[in-house]
């Protein structure tokens, strides 16, 4: 199978580009002290995964149970699951996959940490991380006084076990969320509770994780493959992206527009705050100004020159991790332009 075999849209992969940007996060990792638990939202493939583990990554990150249960049949042993689980039905697959792997879990509430403590047994205890609000605004607890109290509660149930501190932080913030982190790792301590893991996370930051002091292990998601909105926050370059939308120019309605077959369904919506919904590394001038659900309107009144009907073309998505989601099968292309089709195994596990 070659690329001119690929019907569009349909996701690319550069396999060498996706290997060159996970040893350079090893590497950077190792130089530092840190250990890496790779975040695989973003490619929800067990083969990049176990890949992630060769490289020497201490785990893998998941975002949800579904993905986790995925990546335990594929034979991945060591997973950090960063959400709230709850209800009865959910609690019960999460003892089941603590059976079969090393699990841990966060926590923000008394609520989702009772509910572990209901659900697992003194003789064999699930590892739960509080997760702390250090300035991203979603879930975490707000206050250090929170997380102490959390820290206890967990401390305190037979069947649990404090893993340690948990966050994901706002892109740009890392002093901010060092600060937090720090304070509470003290106030821990001075409590008499011994405070294991600090585990950050974020693509836009991870070059800088070293400098938090107080951060243990990192979760990057998005490095492996790389998109415009990374190189926006200058965490990479575009000849570092790997993940690619092949599209089709299907119509060229007007002198300064060109319509291709990839809509929202494909690129998603997501803008992450840039202008436009991706890049065209061949028309650098171009602008995808708006989509559709199957339509992508690309303005290239700007263009030197212009893509003709049936052209081909490359898109550098905004959020490489939503695209993957959209697709059931990627391909990997490597050196020698060979094709390999890769099933998404994880691909809409958001339960």
């Amino acid at each position: 199978m070659t690329l001119d075999d690929i019907e569009t849209p349909a996701v690319v992969i550069d396999r060498d580009r996706v290997e060159r940007n996970l040893q350079k996060a090893q590497a950077y990792a190792d130089e530092h002290g840190l250990k890496l638990r790779p975040h695989i939202k973003t490619h929800k493939l067990p083969h990049l995964a176990t890949r992630q583990i060769e490289l020497g990554a201490c785990g893998i990150t998941c975002q949800k149970l579904g993905e986790a249960e995925v990546m335990a049949d594929a034979g991945l042993s060591d997973i950090l699951l960063t959400f709230n689980i709850v209800g009865a039905a959910k609690l019960k697959r999460l003892k089941a996959l603590a059976e079969r792997v090393t699990l841990a879990v966060t926590a923000d509430s008394t609520q989702t940490i009772d509910g572990y403590a209901e659900t697992f047994r003194a003789d064999a205890p699930l590892t739960v991380f509080v997760e702390c609000d250090t300035g991203m605004g979603r879930c975490g607890v707000p206050s250090i006084d929170e997380a102490l109290a959390l820290a206890r509660r967990i401390d305190g149930a037979r069947s649990l076990r404090f893993g340690g501190l948990m966050t994901y932080p706002a892109a740009g913030r890392t002093e901010e969320a060092a600060t937090w982190l720090a304070e509470a790792s003290r106030k821990l301590k001075e409590a008499g509770l011994d405070v294991p893991v600090v585990t950050s996370g974020g693509t836009p930051d991870m070059w800088r994780a070293h400098e938090a002091g107080v951060v243990t292990e990192y979760r990057p998601g998005t490095y492996i493959y790389m998109d415009r909105s990374q190189v926006a926050r200058e965490a990479c370059t575009f000849d570092e992206c790997a993940l690619h939308v092949l599209a089709t120019v299907v119509s060229a309605p007007a002198p300064d527009r060109v319509v291709l077959d990839s809509g929202s369904k494909t690129l998603s919506s997501d803008t992450l705050g840039l202008e436009g919904f991706g890049y065209i590394p061949a028309y650098p001038e171009a602008r995808i100004i708006s989509l559709s659900e199957e339509h992508g309107v690309v303005d290239v009144s700007a263009c030197g020159r212009r893509p003709a009907i049936g052209d081909r073309i490359e898109i550098i998505p905004n959020h490489a991790c939503v695209v993957t989601n959209l697709f059931d099968e990627v391909h990997f292309v490597g050196g020698n332009c060979h094709v390999e089709r890769v099933p998404v195994a994880a691909r809409g596990r958001v339960d």
